[in-house]
């Protein structure tokens, strides 16, 4: 088992060896973030619990130091996100970065609620066609970029639930709760196919993973200003 202290007040002073939640702003990929923490605290090995796509914002859980090697140890699911679905357009990224490949009349409401129900539960879905999946050592990403997108086999994913909030008459927010490994591009892609329309990802935060809450995150900026100290992680057995 992992313990971690969690309030401020017992965070260590020693830097660089343990864990950091950062709020990832939205324009940056998660390898950006981990550079940032590297030169913010002069430590080379720094590891994450799950990366976030660049558009994306939201909770990233980092490993410095030695506390890298705990990495496996760490209960960081299920993953919570906020998410807004744009109905109408379908994208080639599954997300508003992309180009527009399909149009259709957005859903009916009855019709939105009705298909969740479908993408909840453990699931069988199909990686993005820009992702960091592979085949036989080509990144999906890289073969998408060259217009030869791959054939990517349908993985299984667990959907916890989803908590629908405003519907509107082209787009729906939700708070979707899930297992590692899901996309939630994909789940906003086949949202759209399910009720017969088209569907994209408009916005994506990522607010917790695990035990891990996005409100006790820092930002770069406030790392930048004034380095938090890193919260010391150690393995104890199980009672």
């Amino acid at each position: 088992m992992i313990t971690n202290k969690t309030d401020r007040g017992s965070e260590v002073s020693a830097p660089a060896q343990g864990l950091l939640l950062v709020d990832k702003p939205a324009g940056m990929t998660s390898h950006d973030v981990v550079q940032h923490v590297r030169r913010i605290y002069g430590e080379r090995s720094i590891g994450h619990l799950g990366t976030l796509d660049p558009f994306a914002t939201g909770l990233l859980v980092l490993l410095l130091g030695r506390a890298t090697r705990l990495a496996t140890f760490i209960d960081a699911e299920p993953k919570v996100y906020e998410a807004t679905i744009k109905f109408g357009e379908e994208t080639d990224t599954d997300d508003a970065t992309g180009t527009v490949i399909r149009t259709a009349a957005p859903p009916r409401e009855a019709e939105v609620r009705s298909a969740v129900k479908s993408l909840t539960g453990t699931i069988s879905q199909v990686p993005p066609a820009y992702s960091a999946k592979s085949v036989d050592g080509t990144r999906a990403y890289d073969a998408a970029r060259r217009g030869e997108p791959l054939e990517l086999a349908a993985v299984s994913v667990t959907v916890h639930g989803w908590e629908l909030g405003k519907i509107t008459s082209d787009s729906v927010s939700a708070v979707i709760t899930c297992s590692s490994g899901t996309y939630i591009r994909a789940l906003a892609r086949d949202l759209g196919r399910l009720t017969s329309s088209a569907a994209h990802l408009q916005q994506l935060r990522r607010t917790r993973a695990g035990e891990f809450d996005v409100r006790d995150a820092a930002t770069l900026d406030s790392l930048a200003d004034s380095p938090a100290r890193v919260r010391p992680l150690r393995v104890v057995p199980d009672a």
